[in-house]
Parts: C-alpha cells; sequence; structure tokens
C-alpha cells in the first residue's frame, strides 16, 4: 500500500470519492492542510516574540545593574571628595633633630719675645731657681714622658649625642583616628571589587521587603595599620532592619590596604554607602 501524505489535499478526495462532498466533514477535512500550516506559522511567531522579549529584559537587567554600579561608584567617590573638602590636611613630620657639627678646637701656646732687664729689676718670683734653691713639696719625675705630638683635638660636648636615632612616635600619634591622609585606605581590588562583594553578601531583610523599605545606608568605620575594621556604625540610617544588615556586611568585610601617612601606616576613618533597592 503506498503512503498517504497526510498534508496532500489528495487523500480527502480518495476518501470521499462517489460520496457526498457537501457534507461538512469533507470540507473540514479539505481545510486541515491550511490551519496546520497557519497553526505552525502562529506557533513559530509567538516562540520569536517570547524569545525576543526574554533576550530584551535580560540585557536590560545586566544594563540597569551596571548603570547601578557606576551610581554607586560615583556617590563614594563624591563622598571622599567632600570629607578632603571639610577637612585640613594635617602632616605629621617627625621630630629629627639637626646633625650638629663638632667645633675642632686647636691647642695653641702663645709666643713671647724674651725683654732683657738688669738685674735689679727683675723680681725675685720671675727668677729660675737652681735645683738646691727648690722647695721640698716640688717633685722632680724619674720618669719621662711623651707630650701630645698631634696638637688637633676634637672637642667633644656632653649635650650633644652624635648619631642619636629619631625619637619613637608618640602613642598619641599612633593611636589619632585620620579622615584624609596622603595615600587613602582601600579595598582589595579597588571600588568596583568592593561594590561587587556589598551586592553578593547583602541580604535583604524579609520584615523591609514586605513593608517595602529601600534606600541608601552610609557606614563609617575605621581602618586600622593593619588593614582590620573596627568601630562600625551607622552614619546615614534608613530603617534599624536595614542598619543592622549593611554594619553586619561591612564588619565581615576582609582586610584593607591601611592609608599612610609620611610612609607609616596610620589609622583612617572611611564611609561606605550600603545600596537596598527592591527588584
Amino acid at each position: 500500500m503506498a503512503k498517504v501524505d497526510l498534508y496532500d489535499p489528495k487523500w480527502v478526495d480518495m476518501v470521499f470519492a462517489h460520496r457526498n462532498q457537501a457534507y461538512g466533514a469533507y470540507k473540514l477535512r479539505k481545510g486541515t492542510t491550511g490551519r496546520n500550516i497557519k497553526s505552525l506559522l502562529i506557533l513559530v511567531i509567538a516562540a520569536a516574540l517570547v524569545g525576543g522579549f526574554l533576550a530584551w529584559k535580560v540585557i536590560s537587567q545586566k544594563n540597569a545593574e551596571a548603570q547601578q554600579a557606576y551610581m554607586e561608584a560615583m556617590q563614594l567617590a563624591k563622598l571622599q571628595q567632600e570629607a578632603k573638602k571639610h577637612e585640613k590636611k594635617e602632616v605629621v613630620q617627625p621630630k629629627v633633630q639637626p646633625k650638629k657639627e663638632i667645633p675642632v678646637a686647636r691647642e695653641t701656646q702663645k709666643f713671647v719675645a724674651p725683654v732683657i732687664r738688669k738685674d735689679e729689676l727683675v723680681k725675685e718670683s720671675n727668677t729660675l731657681k737652681q735645683m738646691d734653691q727648690l722647695d721640698d713639696k716640688v717633685a722632680v719625675g724619674t720618669e719621662t714622658h711623651e707630650g701630645t705630638k698631634d696638637r688637633t683635638i676634637e672637642a667633644v660636648r656632653n649635650d650633644i649625642a652624635v648619631n642619636t636615632p629619631p625619637p619613637a612616635p608618640k602613642e598619641e600619634v599612633t593611636q589619632k583616628v585620620f579622615e584624609v591622609v596622603e595615600v587613602m585606605p582601600s579595598f582589595p581590588g579597588g571600588q568596583a571589587a568592593l561594590l561587587q562583594y556589598l551586592n553578593s553578601h547583602v541580604k535583604y531583610p524579609v520584615v523591609a521587603q514586605e513593608n517595602g523599605i529601600q534606600g541608601r545606608v552610609t557606614i563609617s568605620f575605621v581602618v586600622e595599620r593593619d588593614g582590620s575594621i573596627t568601630d562600625v556604625r551607622v552614619a546615614r540610617p534608613v530603617d534599624p532592619s536595614l542598619d543592622r544588615e549593611a554594619a553586619r556586611v561591612v564588619s565581615s568585610m576582609p582586610r584593607w590596604t591601611p592609608g599612610k601617612q609620611n610612609g607609616a601606616a596610620v589609622r583612617v576613618k572611611f564611609n561606605v554607602p550600603v545600596q537596598f533597592k527592591l527588584q
């Protein structure tokens, strides 16, 4: 038996040969091929529209996330600029005593020209006594001692310390918290890595979601000299649940690269905005 193509309308004529073709079934079967083609076209068009809409939705969401990350980075940079404008830059100069030059003293003897006078004009105290006329208290040494051949003598003063190392920084300077320093502290990987860390670790509180609460919480903290995070506080609150979550995420951050002042690591206060936005 030959195969019959169901999409070919000729099979309908074969089935309804020598029969009443005015019957509704004949017309219904006759239009089956056209209806199948229309249905297939409609299905393809609908699938293309749905696929295009989903692709547009994904691209729009990615663009929105990139725009949000850019705006947060700009907001963070703006906060840092405002801090630099309102705070005076303080420079701590190490107290190093300048090296003092030690004067060189040279032994000198004044030469007095001899004067010839008459014996009656010379005082007895200025006359050279004979050995037998010396007082018993004057002792004459029996040993020969060499004098100083080099007459250049370095005068050393007790009040000058030579090659004294600079004093250690005071405790009050090491514990001071700066707001603006020469080299500001930074998150490992930069601002983009910081925003990515915050977005991936923030868990939106359920209470805030149910009440439709959103906003930006600003957290202040201190970057210690070893890069650790301490003294985490809420600088600009929005909602208690959002404030607690933002403080938790900031407290869990890894060690930062500490700030430096005059080449030494110091404690620096830093502000970070944490964004909460309902989708």
